[in-house]
């Protein structure tokens, strides 16, 4: 979804070409999110603001900002910036001791990818206001016709313009009416009124020199504080006289949709909740608290209060979004898989001793086991590869809970309004904690007073402070867009399985009767980061297959049992990276429909490792055989032989392990396989075509 980024350096000298870089690497590091747009704005020269605080007289006004947008790649947007600096001779060495950017990342929700379209998107002629915006106002063309009405013309086809004129329309009239002291909290707060939907906004204004205000309510947004003379102190809160003054101490301040675009710069963050207001002035931060309630108060602005928050520290390098020796973000998590899982299972697994069975902690959920076994029913609720990793899960939280576990798809849930009761436990599985529907979900489960929990890999995340437990994956930084390991694409998959996998081992774990099988899993889970490294040695063959696969059309990916999900999420990585039409389907329904498909020219991939189910598979492979089928078929080492019909089916072996934990080998050599043709079709592989990394727009 779209990236927001800003930058604010305050009593440090800057030049402009070092505002410009650091705009541009900010988007750069959000480029994962999805985009097919990009701008930023700058001040047009050095303004110094006027000893008196709060004054709007003209001599408060600073000249024009400048705005740059660009429709395709950050890089053609840099290359654009550049070509205008030097067509306009613009000096890049001049100097800021304080200066406020802004820039954006757009994946087109209204209007198509054009410059026009493109944010930071401005109130009018001469740039009053600007802002950038992730999310998407429901009410926009409501706003639209009333300010129409007062004169506006518009440009764009987006629902964001609504929102820097409303903003001067606010300003304008507040002038008009004699108050000329208002301030832009006021403003913004004024804004917030009057939208519907979800947002994170970044307002600046040359009314406003050297200052920036950001809001949010639904969509992600985190501030950073580096401060040059004194990054020693961490745990200070905001209402300290250190953050709220102005101590002339240097300082820089950052706005970002994600801590990627922040963790280069700082480790010192303020998760931002919604209905805050962060106003960045004199090098001092200000939090307001957003009251739908209050408004004018005898025909003026009210002026709000401040609150106090406090800041976090980042559990993150900038190691972790580099690339490293790989050539793709999406190759690099593939083959981390190993490393995330250990981090995943890290002081969770407890091997007991020579009188202890072997058993799982998990700290966020020892307090509400109890009721999670009382429970009528659980609920797994997400999206996409969250859902089908919920999906593989489902077997065993069934067999070890002896608790009826039914699968919702969020959005599906909150659109027919289903049946969540005081007695369910509803688990919520989200890589970024910010997927839109699935919070929709949560708010809905939390209104029917189920208990609710979370599955993310975002401590922090919107998802992590709403629900009343959980367990954070702790998979580590995601970028490539399909989840592989632990994001809501590429790595979501294999580390939110073994999370589910423990969840279902600590519901049961009061039961004596299965204590055997327990440790059987506990056992594969200790063993699974080293099969997973034997799985990744297949990735030649896989490169191979995908040659052959290359000019195909379509694929079909057969699973049963615990790997219906697997063929869901093997087929979801194909459609989404390769761009080849490929479907996951459950071998039982074969007979159902898919037969008529098959022929000697469709890629079949059945899915038969050992389990229950083998010799069902087996008897699919045989009549796929019949029909002349193209049969790709996943086995168990050692078992070539029992699936391969004369000899006929290109065969990929991959190591056995318990079959809970089977769907994290299997969907390996899947992982490879679109990875490979997506690289060999000469797609780019991190930056699927229409896909955003967090869908936190409904």
């Amino acid at each position: 979804m779209c990236g927001i980024f800003a930058y604010l350096n305050y009593n440090v000298n800057r030049e402009r070409r070092y505002i410009l870089e650091v705009l541009f690497n900010g988007l750069r590091r959000l480029e994962y999110r999805g985009y097919d747009s990009s701008g930023i704005s700058i001040d047009s020269s050095s303004f110094k603001t006027p000893a008196v605080s709060g004054s709007n007289s003209n001599s408060n006004v600073a000249p024009p900002p400048l705005v740059f947008r660009k429709e395709g790649k950050i890089e053609s947007l840099v290359k654009s910036v550049y070509q205008e600096v030097a067509e306009t001779e613009l000096n890049l060495e001049e100097p800021f001791a304080i200066h406020a950017g802004i820039a954006h990342t757009r994946w087109a929700t209204h209007g198509e990818p054009a410059p026009r379209n493109s944010h930071p998107q401005s109130s009018g002629a001469g740039n009053d206001f600007l802002v950038v915006h992730n999310g998407i106002i429901t009410n926009y063309e409501v706003l639209k016709e009333t300010l129409v009405r007062h004169g506006f013309t518009f440009e764009s086809d987006t629902d964001t313009e609504v929102i820097p004129k409303l903003a001067k329309f606010v300003f304008d009239k507040a002038n008009e009416e004699g108050d000329q002291s208002v301030i832009f909290s006021q403003v913004v707060l004024e804004v917030m009124r009057h939208l519907e939907g979800a947002y994170a906004l970044i307002f600046k204004s040359r009314h406003y020199p050297n200052e920036l205000i950001a809001c949010k309510r639904g969509s992600p947004l985190l501030l950073g504080v580096k401060d040059l003379e004194d990054e020693g102190s961490i745990g200070a809160s905001f209402n300290d006289a250190k953050f709220l003054s102005n101590n002339q101490q240097p300082r820089e301040l950052f706005f970002a949709s994600d801590a990627n675009a922040l963790v280069e710069h700082t480790k010192k963050v303020l998760v931002i909740e919604d209905g805050d207001v962060i106003h960045l002035k004199d090098g001092g931060v200000s939090i307001f608290k957003f009251d739908h309630a209050k408004g004018r108060c005898g025909g003026t602005l009210a002026r709000p209060a401040s609150v106090e928050c406090a800041l976090s520290v980042l559990e993150m390098e900038v190691e972790q979004i580099n690339k490293g020796k790989y050539k793709h973000y999406m190759q690099k998590e593939i083959h981390e898989q190993p490393e995330s899982l250990t981090t995943t299972m890290r002081g969770r697994l407890i091997r007991g001793g020579a009188c202890k069975s072997k058993t799982v902690l998990l700290g966020g959920l020892k307090d509400h086991l109890k009721t999670i076994r009382r429970s009528r029913r659980i609920v797994f609720v997400g999206c996409g590869t969250s859902y089908n990793a919920a999906l593989a899960s489902r077997p065993i939280v069934e067999e070890l809970s002896g608790v009826p576990v039914t699968m919702e798809v969020a959005s599906d849930l909150v659109d027919r309004q289903g049946p969540i009761y005081r007695e369910d436990t509803a688990v919520f599985v989200s890589q970024s904690g910010e997927t839109a529907d699935t919070l929709q979900a949560l708010d809905y489960a939390l209104e029917n007073g189920a208990l609710c929990v979370g599955i993310t890999n975002t401590v922090g995340s919107a998802l992590a402070r709403k629900t009343h437990c959980g367990v954070h994956i702790n998979a580590g930084c995601e970028i490539g867009v399909a989840s592989t390991k632990a994001s809501d694409w590429h790595c979501a998959y294999t580390s939110q399985i073994v999370v589910m996998a423990m969840l279902a081992l600590a519901v049961g774990g009061d039961m004596i009767s299965n204590e055997a099988r327990r440790e059987a899993i506990i056992d594969g889970l200790l063993d699974l980061p080293s099969k997973v490294k034997e799985v990744l040695k297949l990735d030649e063959e896989m490169k191979d297959l995908a040659e052959l696969l290359i000019n195909e059309q379509s694929l079909l990916v057969f699973g049963r049992g615990y790997n219906y999900a697997t063929a869901l999420e093997g087929a979801l990585k194909v459609k989404e990276v390769a761009l080849m039409h490929s479907e996951g389907i459950l071998a039982g329904e074969m007979k159902h429909g898919p037969l008529a498909l098959v022929d000697h020219n469709l890629p079949i991939v059945v899915i038969a490792t050992r389990d229950a189910c083998f010799s069902k598979q087996q008897s699919v492979i045989q009549q796929l055989h019949a029909r002349k089928g193209r049969l790709i078929v996943m086995c168990t080492k050692g078992d070539s032989a029992s699936v391969s019909v004369g000899g006929s089916c290109r065969v990929i072996e991959v190591p056995h392990v318990e079959d809970c934990l089977q769907p994290v080998l299997n969907v390996i050599p899947l992982q490879l396989l679109a990875y490979h043709l997506t690289v060999l079709r000469g797609h780019n592989v991190d930056q699927p075509r229409n896909l955003a990394k967090s869908v936190t727009t409904q």
